[in-house]
């Protein structure tokens, strides 16, 4: 499977095309290149997260993610690939079932915060939907792996549960969202 990079630079891209899994090339900005290249970002974003402090369930559950998200970036820059797998969609569906069961029900938005774990994570949520709507976007225009634009999905369901863990670990707490006419000042 693929070849070793053993020059980075390769000057291919300069007139601002790129080359696809499959050998094909096209414009650096197609929605292709836009979906896997925000799938990466939303990787590099868990790995953000993966760089704090954090439960080592929720380590081990991201850390797999970081896999599965790089097999999401290969489908994506192959045409006709799959990669993506019905499985890992039911993983997501255990995984948002096992860490929501201790949290509380919501009654309130909450707010992007509670510490900064929680914060990474819901960074890398907001990434995850944008992944999404570029796998949307993609699959309106050539065929794709209809489970791709699930996963993201379910994931993106997945870091906001996960960012609720998270500012609740260490005593820490979630951010409610006061409506306009109710906050002070």
């Amino acid at each position: 499977m693929g070849n070793r990079l053993s020059k980075i630079y390769t000057r291919t891209g300069d007139a601002g095309d790129t080359g696809l899994g499959d050998g094909s090339r096209v414009d650096k900005d197609s929605p292709r290149v836009e979906a896997f290249g925000t799938v990466d970002e939303l990787n590099s974003t868990v790995g953000l997260l993966l760089a704090s402090e954090l439960p080592d369930d929720v380590r081990t559950t991201l850390t797999r993610l970081q896999h599965e998200l790089f097999d999401l970036g290969g489908e994506l820059c192959m045409p006709g690939y799959t990669m993506i797998p019905d499985e890992y969609v039911e993983a997501l569906e255990n995984d948002l079932d096992r860490f929501n069961e201790d949290l509380p029900p919501l009654k309130d938005f909450i707010l992007p915060g509670g510490s900064e774990a929680a914060a990474r994570c819901h960074l890398a949520r907001v990434t995850c939907r944008r992944a999404e709507r570029r796998v949307v976007t993609l699959g309106k225009l050539e065929d794709t792996n209809p489970v791709s634009a699930r996963y993201l999905n379910r994931l993106s369901d997945l870091l906001f549960v996960l960012a609720r863990v998270l500012a609740r670990a260490d005593g820490g707490s979630e951010v409610l969202w006061v409506h306009g006419d109710r906050r002070d000042g």
